[in-house]
């Protein structure tokens, strides 16, 4: 199976922008900002959180808001704050917000169906 990566804007408090590549992992909940993005744009630390792994290792990381800009629309969404060596991630709650999803067998990233329930 093959990655799929995407660029994008990420914008903070203070209107300060900076380019990000994210790999786009549908496995994620929420996008991840390696630690010289999230700090270049003046991110700050809102609330701690326990994520789990792949591997099953619970771990804590701080998270913020920030906006992101990709080639599909601009959308307000939850970030992780990354510690060193940590690699930009687009998650899903970040795809939903807009609107987007992974098309599982071309690796690529399409509108999603909206179902009115």
């Amino acid at each position: 199976m093959g990655l799929t990566h995407v660029s994008g804007v990420v914008t903070g408090p203070s209107d300060l922008s900076r380019s990000v590549h994210f790999l786009v992992d549908s496995g994620a909940k929420y996008s991840l900002l390696p630690i010289d993005d999230w700090r270049a744009i003046g991110l700050a630390p809102e609330r701690r959180l326990t994520f789990v792994l792949a591997d099953g290792t619970a771990i804590e990381r701080d998270v913020s808001e920030c906006y992101i800009t990709l080639p599909y629309g601009r959308r307000h969404t939850p970030v992780i704050l990354g510690q060193p060596g940590d690699e930009a991630l687009l998650g899903v709650v970040t795809l939903e917000i807009l609107g987007l999803v992974l098309h599982p067998f071309n690796r690529t990233l399409q509108p999603a169906r909206m179902l009115l329930a």
